[in-house]
């Protein structure tokens, strides 16, 4: 029996909503001033705007404010209508059916239609880092009509219709992208979207500008003019920008020293939320191919020698969740709060190190080991690792690079023994997680995907089951199984949730209404002065 038809019985609905034009009632629409111009930190000046074929976080901040996805999340990571209006999913998991919304748009006038999201999927599926892996099941996107999206699958793919954000699979026009080198196309840098602003000028090393879509589907949506996305690569610089008033907006931008002075300041709101579309994650890395760490007793009394209590308060200023699975407290359906750190013992971590053949030195020294770092990272924290291991005889040398330079000496060259990094969990084990621990994802050059090239056929086993199993129990169970023998095989050290810290002046309302953030589109954000 067709999809079409949807008889009774056939699909298990997951929600139906028809969403006319405005979402906001008319007295509410009344109380929100429009107009203005809204000045927006970014710390990094991106290569891409629309996140399409890069994963970048810049370009996944800029992109949804001009591109949008076929559904937006709460904070609890409920889907919510966007380009889709409704959907559903077949009882065996192997296809989704959207109804698409009517009347949409793109900025050059056209109509948005099913083949939009066809060619979109599509595309994502061959050139996106995670979409690779996201959409791998995807065996066609059918368009029975205009406004009908059906995606079939060969596997199940149960993180699917948390996917399908604007920051994750933005949906662009097929009419200017096909036929085109999709990956070196112009509109990547220069977007034509459906979302509320309009992309108009991008000024290399200094800012952004956006303007209002006066078209746009959900009137009277966006509320402000104009948005200025500025990069300002200094986080004094960046903080002096707020405090200045030159900006009004940006998240992950000051020093975390600062964050007690803006939250007196009574020109500011401090919001401490992390975004659980991101699902912050930071870790110690060992390199699974350097002789000393080979052994697990060795990277176990590493671990020991971490007082991760010590590391939240003198790096994060007390602003993480200090958390030891793989799997964060932010993905709390999957989380396992039951796995806990190896305790801080320097005493037993010496006397494993001695076992293990590593006597100290005359130096002191047991042996030396190179510490890479995201420059991400707060400057604190490779300091901190380096001078923990050296309470017991290890000397982490700290070699510092520029964002490109870490990545090609981390996942190209893997010159390094130690790495912090922040591999975000995403919104979704199977998107976040399994290309750490997933063996068939180490590839010499493919950045952030297993550093520590760990092999482990039952880890494999569970996270290919977990990825296509449609039984909310037994994949909860699987990733239960997964955590408790990478924890046991200490591939890292999580340090659990980095904080995620947005400022913004007290007069920008709604800036971050949805579980993506910072990522969000900005629709809803107005000045009231």
């Amino acid at each position: 029996m067709s999809l079409r038809h949807r008889p009774a019985g056939r699909f298990w609905k997951l929600a139906l909503a028809a969403v006319a034009g405005g979402l906001i009632a008319a007295g509410a629409c009344a109380q929100t001033r429009s107009g203005g111009t809204l000045n927006w930190i970014i710390a990094s000046e991106p290569a891409l705007f629309v996140p399409l074929t890069t994963s970048a976080g810049s370009s996944c901040d800029l992109g949804p404010k001009v591109v949008e996805g076929l559904l937006t999340y709460d904070y609890q990571l409920n889907p919510k209508p966007l380009l889709a209006t409704a959907w559903s999913v077949s009882k065996d998991g192997l296809q989704y059916r959207f109804d698409l919304r009517k009347g949409v748009k793109w900025h050059d006038g056209k109509d948005f239609t099913s083949a939009d999201v066809a060619f979109s999927i599509l595309a994502l599926k061959q050139y996106h880092p995670r979409g690779r892996s996201t959409f791998a099941n995807v065996e066609s996107v059918r368009t029975p009509d205009a406004h009908t999206a059906v995606i079939v699958l060969s596997k199940p793919a149960p993180y699917l219709l948390t996917a399908l954000s604007g920051t994750e699979s933005p949906i662009v026009p097929k009419h200017l992208y096909e036929g085109t080198d999709v990956q070196n196309s112009k509109y990547n840098r220069e977007p034509v979207g459906t979302g509320p602003f309009v992309f108009k000028e991008w000024v290399k090393g200094s800012h952004v500008v956006l303007e209002r879509n006066p078209n746009y589907w959900d009137k009277p949506k966006p509320y402000v003019d104009k948005v200025v996305a500025r990069f300002i690569p200094d986080a004094a610089a960046r903080a002096l920008a707020l405090e200045s008033g030159a900006a009004d907006v940006g998240t992950q931008v000051i020093p975390l020293s600062d964050v007690e002075r803006f939250k007196a300041s009574p020109k500011f709101t401090v919001d401490i939320r992390s975004f659980p579309y991101l699902g912050n994650q930071q870790q110690l890395y060992f390199n699974l191919d350097t002789p000393q760490l080979k052994d697990v007793n060795v990277r176990r009394a590493i671990a020991q020698a971490l007082d991760l209590e010590a590391f939240n308060k003198l790096v994060w200023f007390g602003y993480g969740t200090i958390a030891a699975s793989p799997v964060g407290p932010q993905l709390t359906r999957y989380h396992d709060a039951g796995i806990k750190h190896y305790p801080f013992n320097l005493k037993q971590a010496e006397a494993a190190l001695d076992a293990a053949g590593y006597k100290r030195g005359a130096d002191g020294v047991r042996f030396k080991l190179r510490l890479l770092f995201n420059p991400y990272h707060e400057k604190r924290a490779p300091e901190f690792v380096r001078q923990s291991l050296a309470r017991i005889g290890v000397d982490a040398v700290i070699e510092n690079y520029d964002f490109a330079t870490y990545t090609t000496k981390a996942y190209t060259d893997r010159a390094f023994d130690l790495a912090l990094e922040m591999l975000s969990n995403m919104f979704d084990p199977t998107v976040g997680v399994q290309r750490v621990f997933w063996s068939k994802n180490f590839k010499v050059g493919l950045p952030f995907a297993n550093p520590a090239h760990y092999a482990n056929p039952e880890v494999d086993r569970l996270l290919e089951a977990a990825a296509v199993e449609p039984d909310e129990a037994k994949r909860h169970k699987q990733f239960d199984e997964f955590q408790k023998i990478v924890h046991a095989d200490v591939v890292s050290v999580e340090f659990g949730t980095n904080p995620q810290i947005t400022i913004a002046a007290k007069k920008v309302k709604n800036h971050i209404p949805t579980g993506e953030g910072i990522r969000g589109s900005f629709s809803e954000v107005s000045l009231q002065e």
